[in-house]
């Protein structure tokens, strides 16, 4: 196969494999109603998702390295396969869970291997643009599983099967196309071992800020993954599978059109302006909440993706500037994994709190959380910009014309 075809089929695997982990987001409702469960079971199902993520993220995050990127490509698609399949036939909650379990680890492998593939395998004329490619494949397949499985669950026949055998053609296709690409890497040899976790003193105060503003950025995202449906159908009355599917997509889409549009910014103030506009999407949320209204969550919905892709990619981008090559890895690894922790536990916190409280004021409690957050973020992330701007630039520092300091840039 050449280069340009492994490029496109790699591309197309792992838009494949990050929409199955998102597919069963419209469909909760559903699977509530048919297995008599509350919110506290849907975030639950949810969570042990970002549990297989963050298990995937420390224990295979250099596999790739050993054995190359193809058996994990494709170790990746075989457990979305089977997590579909456990999906199409599915009775108790517990294969609900496990179905769950096996998404988040595809998707925790295919983070790292497919990103790095998809580099790896670009045309010399896409080089430049692999990078924003991976980044669309990644998210924007996020953003197309809750809107492909809402269309089909409510235009098409048996919502509950229909989009996870969709899914397993779509697999099965990226499967056969992945087996004939060749070896990206020159494999290396050694033991396959877990990937350590650690923050260099000097990098600790941008990690905390960045992770904070992450953590921020995807508890809503989860919020919005695993209790929207709920609250959309119970709260404002909107039963329709495609509305819910396209509500929840527009966070991912415009969170995957934000990084994209936003690679060539200062990543110190496109960093602030990510969190403030974060900050904003937040309070708009807590007003559609308030009064009720959907339009209001429409809007925040965009604004917090916009919010949530810009304050990720910079703040990533911010971190990675000031680590030291040899410690990248562990350092990004630990920023992802505080990102989908924040996806599982507050999340789960809520569906505790719908249990005790209702859905409506467990919904308006974490968008407040969320909201003081992103502010936390927002002043820790202008202070010390302001504080890096008023130190003194020492002679050896490049400058550009006009003796002006460079925007830090991706």
């Amino acid at each position: 196969m050449s280069s340009r075809a492994a490029f496109a089929v790699v591309v197309f695997a792992f838009t494949v494999v990050m929409a199955s982990t998102t597919i069963p987001t419209p469909l909760y409702a559903l699977y509530s109603a048919k297995l008599d469960f509350g919110v506290l079971t849907t975030t639950i199902i949810f969570a042990v998702y970002a549990a297989g993520v963050v298990a995937a993220l420390i224990i295979c995050g250099r596999w790739s390295d050993v054995v190359g990127r193809r058996p994990l490509l494709l170790a990746g698609i075989v457990l979305s396969l089977a997590s579909a399949l456990v999906f199409v036939t599915a009775g108790p909650v517990w294969q609900l869970i496990i179905g769950r379990v096996l998404s988040g680890v595809a998707a925790g492998i295919y983070a790292g291997t497919a990103t790095a593939a998809v580099i790896e395998l670009a045309p010399a004329s896409w080089r430049h643009r692999a990078p924003a490619v991976a980044t669309a494949a990644n998210i924007g397949g996020l953003g197309l599983g809750p809107l492909v499985a809402g269309f089909l669950a409510e235009y098409g026949p048996v919502p509950l099967h229909t989009p996870f055998v969709v899914d397993l053609v779509l697999l099965a296709a990226a499967g056969i196309g992945t087996w004939f690409i060749t070896e990206p890497v020159a494999v290396t040899s050694g033991r396959l071992s877990i990937q350590p976790l650690a923050i260099p003193d000097g990098v600790r105060g941008v990690f905390l800020r960045t992770s904070i503003a992450a953590a921020a950025g995807f508890a809503v995202m989860g919020s919005f993954s695993a209790v929207a449906p709920s609250f959309l159908s119970e709260i404002l009355g909107v039963d329709n599978h495609a509305a819910i599917g396209c509500l929840v997509a527009a966070v991912f889409v415009c969170s995957a059109a934000s990084q994209l549009a936003g690679r060539t910014l200062a990543t110190d103030r496109a960093l602030i302006a990510g969190c403030a506009t974060l900050v904003v999407g937040m309070v708009v949320l807590i007003g559609a909440l308030a009064l009720r209204s959907i339009w209001l969550m429409v809007a925040g919905a965009v604004i917090v993706g916009v919010g949530q892709g810009l304050s990720f990619s910079k703040g990533l981008a911010a971190l990675v500037e000031v680590t030291p090559t040899d410690k990248r890895a562990e350092v990004t690894s630990a920023f992802f994994v505080v990102a989908y922790l924040a996806i599982s536990f507050p999340v789960v916190g809520q569906g505790f709190a719908a249990t005790e409280w209702g859905l409506y004021a467990a919904g308006l409690t974490l968008n407040i959380v969320v909201a003081v957050l992103a502010v936390l973020s927002l002043v820790s992330t202008i202070v010390a910009s302001r504080r890096d701007n008023s130190r003194p630039h020492t002679v050896s520092e490049e400058r550009q014309p006009g003796g002006s300091m460079p925007d830090r840039r991706e």
